[in-house]
């Protein structure tokens, strides 16, 4: 049912990642092309990792698609979860939970401490799934984010920063 993800996998992946950018309203945003995804999960220097659910004939329903982060408090790596998508008709199959359940066990089997990943306000679905995996949210944190022109900004090189 879980697998890790292979290079023959990137054209389901970007249209399963095209699938979850409709679902969450932003399809607009998607920029990520295949080459992208290729590069990035099997490039010389790969900077996320993936793994599929598949159905019983084989056919990749979903995805979990993740990284590496680190905690200096704890003086470990974690797992961020950048996107965990089942298709719609799929759900309520396990697959959800079967993604999860192999990223908890990477996380215990390498001794990383952490599992974490957002979740839209809205998305009351998901919320309560992964609540009842014992997911509790972080609810003192604020995520920040630099994209496009500020990020341009702030990165150029004038030193002067975003709000200079």
């Amino acid at each position: 049912m879980i697998r890790t993800a292979t290079p023959d996998d990137v054209p389901v992946l970007h249209a399963l990642v095209r699938e979850l950018a409709t679902y969450e309203k932003a399809l607009d945003e998607v920029v990520a092309t295949e080459e992208h995804l290729a590069q990035a999960l099997f490039g010389d220097r790969p900077a996320a990792y993936a793994h599929v659910a598949t159905a019983d004939d084989g056919e990749v329903i979903g995805f979990a698609l993740w990284f590496l982060n680190f905690s200096t408090w704890r003086g470990v790596h974690g797992i961020y979860l950048e996107d965990l998508y089942v298709r719609p008709e799929r759900r309520g199959g396990g697959h959800g939970k079967a993604l999860l359940t192999e990223l908890a066990r990477i996380c215990v089997e390498r001794g990383y401490e952490r599992l974490e990943w957002s979740v839209l306000n809205w998305n009351t679905p998901s919320i309560a799934f992964y609540e009842s995996l014992g997911a509790r949210p972080q609810d003192e944190w604020t995520v920040y984010r630099l994209t496009d022109d500020a990020l341009a900004r702030l990165g150029g090189g004038d030193g002067r920063g975003a709000g200079a």
